[in-house]
């Protein structure tokens, strides 16, 4: 990774629960834009970096000879994460998934989804890993629908709403 003075940084969260962070690169210390860098974060922290695996660089800054130098950059807008739970369960010929939706809402969405293998078939535990998954993940979908459509509702005090799957 090679950075310079006005790139930003964007991290993954360290742990699963764990927002992204993002900043602007204040300083390069190694040679030839390699790390440490220091950044000051979106909240105000400023600290040095030896940026590792769930890091993006974001190039800010004009990096050709003689080129304008950057317009002030606006704020960086607050990084929202979900974050997709998947737990696979296996038993004999079936399989289930629970998939759980980890967001800034006050529950967590869950869904399920299962598959059977048939006895003609080969054993190949990873198809039905997919579709039990996949059936998973749409019933999930399913539930996001469903919850904006109510939160429109109340909203907006209208019935009846609804909000097209695609």
């Amino acid at each position: 990774m090679k950075a310079q003075k006005g790139d930003r940084i964007v991290l993954a969260g360290e742990q699963v629960d764990r927002p992204t962070r993002d900043g602007e690169i204040l300083e390069v210390r190694g040679k030839d834009g390699a790390p440490p860098y220091l950044v000051r974060w979106s909240d105000g922290h400023t600290g040095l970096l030896y940026p590792g695996p769930g890091s993006v660089l974001r190039i800010g800054s004009s990096h050709g000879e003689g080129a304008p130098a950057p317009a002030a950059e606006a704020p960086a807008k607050p990084v929202k994460e979900w974050q997709v739970r998947v737990s696979i369960f296996e038993s004999a010929d079936d399989t289930t998934a629970k998939v759980v939706l980890l967001a800034d809402a006050p529950e967590a969405l869950m869904a399920s989804g299962e598959s059977h293998r048939s006895e003609e078939d080969r054993p190949a535990n990873r198809i039905g890993d997919e579709v039990a998954v996949a059936r998973a993940l749409r019933h999930l979908a399913d539930e996001l629908l469903d919850t904006a459509t109510h939160d429109i509702e109340s909203a907006t005090g209208e019935t009846d709403v609804f909000v097209r799957p695609r």
